[in-house]
């Protein structure tokens, strides 16, 4: 099987898996990552089918929708890399990259312990969806799946979690900004993922002051 029908039955699969999934990690999620994998490829020296399918898998399973169990991605990922006969080589390091792709992973100190440009390149990919008009959309369509305030004033954010405190947090969307998504732009492994980065970092920053200007009902 030629790398085109490989990717070509990568979608497939993952469409179907991820059909009904949440709307911030849909298969529409994915699609966008593969497409900001791609253009962040081609300025690097990457396993072209290495970055591609670990876009199209990395949230075959997010551990968010499954009790937050980190080994079912990963395995899903596996069982179907094998199922189309992806060498070994090529199909742990997409699994490895999978493990290890997360904002929650790199705040645990084990997790960094494994390192490639193709783990860099799909990483700015993922993070780039998570920041910008689409990032705002996501972080609302989560908060309203996990019944989350939108915001509240006495509940400050904490912007220094551990792995574990970041994983039990349920606190209002907003603050979802200043733990997570705010701190993105300079966290990009690329110079086209810092580059892209930059715009959609100041459409959030331009949303958060007219948000909170409603919020306190300024003029």
């Amino acid at each position: 099987m030629n790398d085109a029908r490989i990717i070509e039955k990568t979608v497939e699969y993952v469409r179907g898996e991820l059909g009904q999934a949440e709307g911030g990690h849909d298969w529409f999620h994915i699609q966008r990552v593969f497409r900001n994998t791609l253009l962040i490829a081609r300025e690097e020296e990457v396993d072209i089918l290495v970055v591609s399918l670990a876009a199209l898998l990395h949230d075959i399973a997010d551990a968010k929708f499954y009790g937050g169990d980190e080994k079912i991605g990963p395995k899903k990922a596996d069982s179907f890399l094998r199922s189309v006969k992806i060498p070994a080589r090529t199909r742990n390091h997409v699994v490895k990259i999978i493990e290890h792709l997360s904002f929650k992973n790199s705040l645990d100190p084990e997790k960094k312990t494994f390192q490639s440009k193709e783990l860099q390149v799909v990483q700015d990919a993922d993070r780039l969806d998570a920041i910008g008009a689409i990032g705002i959309a996501r972080a609302f369509s989560y908060g309203g799946y996990g019944g989350r305030k939108l915001h509240d004033p006495d509940i400050p954010p904490n912007p220094g979690m551990s792995k574990a405190e970041y994983k039990k947090s349920k606190g209002p969307t907003i603050n979802h900004f200043y733990e997570k998504l705010l701190l993105l732009k300079d966290r990009m492994n690329t110079q086209t993922g810092k580059k892209l980065a930059e715009d959609r970092h100041q459409f959030m920053l331009n949303f958060l002051e007219e948000f909170h200007r409603e919020w306190n009902g300024s003029a």
